[in-house]
């Protein structure tokens, strides 16, 4: 799913900028660059977006920008859609929507910003945009998501090939890049070399006198200091 989570003093400003910016994107099927978008996917990619967006519609929210079939460009276009007034029971909140479609959550603070971001079961990428770098990383830590951008949507992470990339939680497990990434293509290997007093109970200790000097000896090693 993408969104776009913040706080309410900002939020009508925001969408004056941003939904004409979504209003001037182009629809095209060319192999040029004459066109931002291009086709989804599949028929059942387009059912998605369709059943997503009807849904919220369903629901309460409201259609700012686009949210229409196009098949005057091709049987799987659709339009860049603006939902506002998403709520959590909305499937578009829920589910992996792989469209060009925006939600809109109004917050009213960091605290409640976090929250709202990590309320899924998702958690592949976010991002965070901010004029205040150090409070962009402060909040980035607290993202339940593999890799966090500040001020980029998701190229700063991608592109940077030596660190670790993947989700957390119903987006994925293991990383990729990175030492991390490469640790996944090894085998490890543990080889163990017994020396000294054995394993076994030995002649002519009973088990429950052995028992008890190993208990002692691991104490006075404790003592000690050692592991």
């Amino acid at each position: 799913r993408m969104s776009r989570s913040m706080h309410e003093s900002i939020a009508a400003d925001y969408l004056a900028r941003f939904l004409p910016r979504v209003q001037a994107l182009r629809l095209g099927a060319d192999l040029t660059y004459d066109a931002d978008l291009g086709s989804l996917v599949s028929a059942d990619q387009l059912a998605t977006v369709q059943r997503h967006v009807e849904d919220a519609r369903a629901k309460g929210a409201t259609v700012l920008v686009g949210g229409r079939h196009r098949p005057d460009l091709g049987p799987w276009f659709y339009e860049p859609t603006v939902l506002d007034g998403v709520t959590s029971e909305m499937a578009v909140c829920r589910e992996e929507t792989f469209g060009p479609l925006v939600s809109i959550y109004r917050v009213r603070s960091d605290d409640e910003a976090v929250r709202v971001a990590n309320d899924t079961a998702y958690g592949l990428n976010a991002s965070i945009w901010t004029r205040d770098l150090a409070r962009g990383r402060a909040l980035a830590a607290r993202i339940a998501a593999g890799t966090v951008n500040v001020n980029e949507g998701y190229a700063a992470a991608y592109a940077s090939t030596a660190a670790p990339m993947g989700g957390m939680k119903d987006s994925g497990l293991g990383r990729r890049h990175g030492a991390e990434g490469i640790r996944k293509y090894t085998e490890s290997q543990t080889v163990a070399v017994q020396r000294g007093l054995g394993l076994g109970v030995p002649e002519p200790l009973t088990a429950a006198r052995f028992t008890a000097v190993m208990t002692g000896f691991l104490r006075g090693m404790k003592g000690l200091g050692r592991p």
